[in-house]
Formats: C-alpha cells, structure tokens, sequence
C-alpha cells in the first residue's frame, strides 16, 4: 500500500463524503481527489521524477493538505516546512534536499525568488495565491493549474520501499536534520495508531497543529485511510472560536499538547456543548498527572490517551486509558506490532526500576536521515536480525514490573548538580502538583560550586503563588539536591511550532 492509496481508495469508496473542512470550504473525497491530481499532472509537466522532492512551505490549509498526495501521485517526496522557519533555515533545507519544486504562498513570493537564485536545484514554484507582479515562467499558479490540468490519476510507479516524505527535526545545536519516511513506514505507523484509538468513519477530528510537525501530519494521513472528515484550523490562538468549532462540526477526535490543555484547563467550557468529544490525545511532551486529573474531570465523558513519539518513529509508545488511574505517570506501552525496551550504555537490557535509554522496534523505524551517514548509525543500529536496525531514541526511561514506561528526560538534559544526576521532569512533576501551576520547565545552568545549579521557570494563574511558595512546595517533596536554587516567573514560556516548550531559549 501506498500512502496515496489512503486518499484514492476513501474517494473510490465514499467519494460524496465531506474529507476536508476548512479555509471557508468543504471538499468531498472525490474534490480532494480530483484537485491533487491536477496538481499532481502539473508537476509531472515541469519534470518531477519519481524520488525528486519538493517543498511544501505553507500554513495549514486546504492546498497544503492537497499538494501532500499530489506529491506523491506524481511518484515525489513531500517535505513539508512550517512557515514560520526563517530564511536561511529555508534555504538550508530546500539545498540539503535538492528541491526540484516549492509550493508557497503568494505572499511569499519575495523570499521564494531570493530561493530561486540560491537554491540551484529549484526549478519550479507553484503560488497558492498569485501576487500581482509575478510574470516569470518558473511561477505557477494553483489557481490556474486547477482550470488547465486533467482530474484523473496518474499511473503509479513507487512502491513501498521508495520514500514518501522528508520531516525535518532540529536538536538543540547543529542544523536540522531530515528524517526519512518511506511509504511502508507511514503506512504500518498510521494504521497502528488508528488500531488503538478505535477510529471509525464517523470520527471527525480537529487539527491543530501545523502538518508540517509529524503529529499534525498524521490527522490528515489518518483521516483519509480510515475516511473520515478533517477539520483543518491554523492553530489554538483563539480558543472559544475552536471550541465552537468542535461545537458546531460535532467532532468526536481532539488531538492536543500540554500546552493547549493548559489553555483549556484555565478556561469555562460550561458555554460549550463538547458532549460529541470521543477522545482526546496528548503529544509532544508527557502530561503532567495533575493535568490529567483535571482534563479528566473537565471531559469525563471522553477517553483521554497519554502517548510519547519522537520524528524517527513516529509513535512509540500509549498508555491504554484504563490505566490512568493506576499508572498517571507513565506514558505507557509499546503501541501495536511494535517493540521497546530499554538499555544501558553497554548495550545490556535493563529491569524494572532501573534508567537507561529507550530503544524501539518496528516497521515505523524510519529509514534514517537524509545525507547523515554519521548521524544515521548513531540513532539507528543494528537490530535483533540481520539487516534489521532498531531506534535508539536519546531518550532515558524506566519501566515498571508490568512493563509500563516512564519518561526520564532526555540524555542530554539530565542535570549535574553536586555530584547527583536531576532529571528535570522529576522536578517538574513536584511544580505541576502545586494547585496554580500551568507550565514549568526546568533547566541545570552553570555553577562554581555545584557544577550546575537547578533552575526552574513557573507560569501561574494570578498572583497567588510566590517563589517562597514554590520553593517551600519542592523542599517537601523532593531531595534537597533537585531543589531549584533559582525560581522565575513568567506570564508564559517560549514554545516551539509544535507546541512544546523550547528550553533552549530559556537557556
């Protein structure tokens, strides 16, 4: 199977279904179908070859969603680019993959001719919307390319061994790496997902998050293998206008981050019906156990699910819902036809109770990262076969005597601080369980005594909570060497475009 296929058979078999809602408009499967073929004949005219890879640099909307499968109708590899990354970020990527195409906004128009001229392999530029002063024959316009090309499919020539799509993912130095996801992989991480959240036709779900980040992706991908209907939004910036949203489309799937939860929990849904809410998901990083309880008690009637992933795997690990309760901490278990289990550094498996780092087995191991041989055999390594390579994610964990996983931290967070190693999210668990506490994240920074000192930075509702409070919170409940030296502040904390909080600008 094709991850194409996704789209194609929901619109053979629904082709009257509402696929895609958003920007203003409703589009069938077989709108969607006919649109992303069009698109797909236009990028076979200007000379995309199978394998060649084009770059998808827009907002969430109805044209990105369908560029995606014409994409890869056309036998190309999708890389999809947020569109807040800055220029030479941009120009980085598109020359580290040798874009043939870039697909943006008109809007953008200034930034993609400065592209045209830096980037050698960039041959062609598809506008979703055309500016007024664009006459080069390198510029197409979708608009136009809707009017002039043919609605049927193209014949197919991958199969699914080719790659499908590039996501690019940065680490706290260096320049951002590509991962590589072929058709198969996509196609085993969709389905697995879709297994243990029980999706259905019926399923409508709410996308949040930019599709250039793998967790908004996956709606989409998701949607259209089980034939579902996506409602596609730019983002939580105006949370009453998306909860009307949920409201009035009668979604059933809310795929959200801690930080949106926060939102929400400060919020008074009562001027809401989010009675249709089946499930909700959290990604990106773990929900604090105290967050859960109250997600829990704001939206008792939907099943909550606790997941952890990272880019290279896709989805790793869920925590079936009816283990909240017992396990709020963790983040769960292996999710379907896959494997884990954790390591030392000398590569010897691990018992309950004891850290080490979280390795992962499964078609959903990508296939490594785009020109990085180097960085390629340090995160995938051999595996339990010949041929085989296996994840190791950089992630330590631990695992209870039921085989129930527990985020750490990072390999590269843990914190050094007179002598004994501090797991932030430890500390971070103790300032979520303070009643008032909305974010927090916690840092080690340099120190002539300690080596490193613990430095944790608090949002809180109001003005009722004071460092003194904070501070006085962790003496109680943790080890005198995890208790920050330092509290601040803050009306809020820096995020990434996925959500999560970006500790490298704390830093």
């Amino acid at each position: 199977m094709l991850v194409q296929d996704f789209l194609e058979h929901s619109a053979d078999r629904l082709p009257d279904k509402v696929a895609l809602v958003g920007d203003g408009q409703r589009l069938t499967y077989a709108e969607v179908d006919a649109q992303a073929n069009r698109l797909s004949h236009a990028f076979k005219e200007q000379g995309l070859q199978r394998g060649d890879r084009v770059v998808l640099y827009l907002p969430n909307s109805l044209e990105l969603a369908i560029a995606i499968f014409a994409v890869l109708k056309a036998g190309g590899v999708f890389v999809p680019l947020n569109p807040s990354t800055k220029y030479d970020k941009c120009a980085y990527i598109l020359n580290n993959c040798q874009a043939k195409v870039l697909v943006t906004t008109g809007r953008q128009v200034q930034l993609a001719q400065q592209l045209a001229q830096e980037v050698p392999s960039l041959k062609t530029i598809v506008l979703t919307s055309q500016p007024a002063e664009t006459h080069s024959p390198n510029f197409l316009s979708y608009a136009a390319i809707q009017c002039d090309y043919d609605p049927q499919r193209l014949p197919k020539v991958n199969i699914d061994l080719d790659l499908a799509c590039l996501i690019y993912t940065s680490g706290s130095t260096g320049d951002p790496k590509g991962v590589m996801s072929d058709h198969s992989n996509v196609v085993f991480a969709a389905s697995s997902i879709i297994e243990y959240l029980g999706n259905v036709e019926s399923d409508i779900i709410i996308c949040l998050s930019p599709l250039s980040f793998d967790y908004g992706l996956y709606q989409l991908l998701m949607v259209f293998k089980f034939g579902g209907t996506l409602i596609l939004e730019k983002g939580f910036t105006f949370p009453a206008a998306i909860l009307k949203r949920i409201e009035e489309e009668r979604v059933t799937g809310f795929p959200g981050v801690p930080t949106i939860f926060a939102m929400l929990l400060k919020m008074d849904l009562s001027p809401y019906d989010l009675s249709s809410l089946r499930y909700l998901t959290n990604t990106a990083a773990a929900l604090p156990a105290s967050h859960i309880v109250e997600i829990r008690a704001k939206f008792p009637w939907a099943t909550l699910f606790s997941m952890y992933g990272l880019t290279e795997t896709k989805r790793t690990l869920y925590l079936p819902p009816e283990q909240l309760d017992k396990r709020p901490n963790s983040v769960g278990i292996a999710i379907p036809g896959t494997e884990v289990w954790i390591e030392d550094e000398q590569g010897q498996r691990l018992g309950a109770g004891e850290v080490g780092e979280l390795v992962v087995r499964g078609h959903h191991v990508m296939r490594g990262y785009w020109d990085e041989k180097e960085k390629t055999a340090a995160r995938f390594r051999p595996g339990l076969i010949p041929g085989e390579r296996v994840c190791y994610t950089g992630d330590l964990f631990r695992r209870d005597d039921e085989g129930f996983m527990y985020f750490v931290s990072r390999k590269d967070d843990i914190i050094k601080s007179r002598g004994e190693k501090v797991a932030p999210k430890e500390v971070e668990n103790v300032l979520y369980s303070l009643p008032g506490v909305r974010e927090a994240a916690v840092i080690g920074i340099p120190d002539p005594v300690l080596g490193q000192a613990v430095k944790a930075f608090v949002v809180v509702e109001g003005n009722a909570i004071a460092e003194t409070d904070i501070l006085r919170h962790c003496r109680t409940h943790l080890e005198d060497f995890m208790v920050p030296k330092y509290v601040e502040l803050h009306s809020e904390l820096p995020k990434t475009p996925s959500g999560k909080i970006k500790k490298t600008d704390l830093k």
